[in-house]
This record gives structure tokens, sequence and C-alpha cells, in this order.
């Protein structure tokens, strides 16, 4: 398939229409990702993370199985060009999770019956999958996993992307966070917007303002800095012209947002004022590197200091001044599946992008 102009644009052509120039980020060629996760990498990780059936299980919390899991496990899946273990993982989110009356996947799967427990999406979990199957659509020259992308990515703008006083949003997941059901609505999530994907999604789906909505999520960044550190809580009211932590949520800069910086850089935004809270809260002299911060308080309310944590300071180390990766960090030892999930994705993107930090 010809990738169209849009595609390999990225995140900039997204965003160009309308905004000052000084305000559009610089944008690299999308990742190709593909061979960017050894072979042995992969094998540790799906050793330790991916049922026979195809299962990415979350070993830190249950061993539930989730959306989000099985979005990082296609991409990642494809990311070491492994086929076989990619139509797996597709094949249990194929039938255990999308199982929806508008074509989006349940959020949550429990290892114990009933397995379905709660049918409501997480958008996230949905633009990863369409996403991982797009790419490996174009790469392995397979329409069946272009279709499939093609009705998430379309569903998910129906459902999820929503226009709200002038500013385009993508809810959390399709009930439960729009301003008719919460006093405080709409809350979003802006570790959901994965801006290397949302080029993708346009050539998918252009009936959707893919455009605003990565438009305002890089506007929702510069306003959600909150606390000494001014760093984003997971969970944030936009009901008010001023954004706020979300009611109901604790007001802590956490494991979701903790990735927000991760998702910029692979996307090539470059924008160093939108690193700059997290360089400043990782890098500074004295601090601690990822943690889990109370935004109130400014309290650290949990060190985040597994590999897959500290690879990202790392990370954002290397794409600001070059410093190099710590060689604990260079190679991959699975611990629990989400920081080893972030861990893959930063030495996905460090070899394709910033290989002389490694």
């Amino acid at each position: 398939m010809i990738v169209s102009f849009l595609r390999s644009a990225g995140v900039a052509a997204l965003v160009a229409g309308g905004m000052a120039s000084a305000a559009i980020p610089a944008q690299a060629e999308p990742l190709t990702m593909r061979g960017t996760v050894s072979a042995a990498d992969w094998r540790a990780y799906s050793d330790r993370f991916v049922a026979p059936t195809g299962r990415v299980i979350d070993d830190g919390n249950g061993g539930i199985s989730h959306s989000e899991g099985q979005g990082y496990g296609l991409l990642l899946a494809f990311a070491a060009d492994d086929r076989a273990g990619f139509e797996r993982i597709w094949s249990f989110t194929r039938t255990e999770l999308m199982l929806r009356d508008d074509g989006l996947a349940v959020w949550s799967w429990q290892p114990t019956a009933p397995h379905v427990r709660d049918t409501n999406n997480a958008s996230d979990g949905d633009l990863l999958i369409a996403y991982a199957l797009a790419e490996a659509g174009w790469a392995w020259s397979e329409p069946a996993y272009l279709k499939a992308a093609t009705a998430i990515a379309t569903m998910l703008g129906k459902k999820t992307v929503v226009d709200d006083r002038n500013r385009v949003l993508m809810l959390p997941g399709v009930d439960g966070f729009s301003r008719a059901v919460r006093p405080d609505g709409p809350v979003v999530n802006l570790s959901y917007w994965i801006f290397e994907a949302l080029p993708v999604m346009a050539q998918l789906a252009p009936a959707t303002n893919w455009q605003g909505l990565a438009k305002s999520g890089l506007s929702l960044l510069r306003q959600a800095q909150f606390g000494a550190e001014h760093l984003p809580t997971d969970w944030i009211s936009v009901e008010g012209k001023q954004v706020e932590p979300a009611a109901g949520f604790d007001p802590v800069f956490g494991y979701n947002a903790v990735r927000i910086p991760l998702y910029i850089m692979r996307a090539g935004i470059s924008d160093a004022a939108l690193l700059a809270p997290y360089e400043k809260a990782w890098l500074g002299p004295g601090k601690p590197g990822p943690a889990v911060i109370n935004v109130k308080t400014n309290a650290i309310e949990s060190p985040l200091d597994e590999p897959g944590y500290r690879i990202l300071a790392a990370a954002l180390a290397c794409v600001r001044d070059g410093t190099p990766v710590p060689a604990d960090l260079k190679t991959f030892a699975p611990t629990l599946y989400y920081p080893s999930t972030l861990h893959l994705l930063s030495l996905s993107f460090l070899a394709e992008r910033r290989a002389e930090c490694l």
C-alpha cells in the first residue's frame, strides 16, 4: 500500500492548520519500529507476559489483561518482526475483548469467570490496537489487519473524539467521562494522547478531526502543569477555562502520566517547552528521577526506580543533550508488565532514533 503524505508527515502535518508557526513542534519521520526490538528481548518479554493464547498478562495488577496491554503487545510483536506472535495476540484480542456492539474493545479481562465484568472501553487501548494493526498491515501486506484497524479507528473517532467548547477531546472511555455525566466533566487522561498514532488514525478514518485532537493534546499539556514541578495529573478536568485535577481521583502525577514524555519523544516532537517539566522533575540537581508525585502537597508518594521507569529519564536526557544511556538500562530483563513494556518501547525508540546514546 502506498503510504500517504499525511502518515509520512506525522504530527506536524496534523497541527499545522491554524497554529502560529512558533507553536508547531518539529516532527521527525514516523517510527518504522519493525526490527527495533531484538528477538532475545522480545522472547524474554513474551515468555514472561504473553500466554500461549496471546493474552498479555499484567502481573502487577492481579494477572488481568486489558486492551492497553493487548495493544502494547501487538506493537512490540511488530517491533520484533514476529508475525506469529502478533497474530496470536490479535487472535485473543479479537475473540475475548472485541465484544462490544460498536466494535471497540472492552477494557479489562479477568483470569477468573466471568472474564468481562465491565464492558466500557479504554480509548488508549483501542488506539494502540488500531495503530499496531495498521503498521503491521502495511509492513506485512495483510489487508485483514488494515480492515480491522480502519473499523476500530472509525468507531473510536465516532464514539470518543468529541467537540467540546471549541476544543477536540478524546474521552478516556465511551461511558463515564463526558460533560453530561460528570459535574467536572469532561475528564481526560493526557497519557491517552498517543501522538505518534494520530497521523495513522487520520489516514484510516479521515472523517474524525485528528488534527484538532493533536492540537488540543499539545495545548492541554501546556496548561496542565500543577504543583511545584509543573506536572500533569493522571486525570484532569477540562470543565472550565482552567484545567484542574479531576475530582474523585488522587491528585498525582502517577503511573499513567509518567509515559507522557515517552509519547512526546516517540512522536518526534522536539518542543523543548513540552519536555521541560519532566526534565526539571527528573534530571535536575538532587532529583530522584521518575516518581509518583502529589501535585497538591508536592510530596513524592512513591519512587519509580525499576529499570523500565528509569530509562524514561535516560531517554529524555539523551534527547535533550545526548547523554549516553547508563549501561544497566541498555539491556532488558523483565520485572513487572508495565515498566517492562515501557523499557522495550524506550529501547525501540532509542535504537531507531538515538542509537548514539546506546
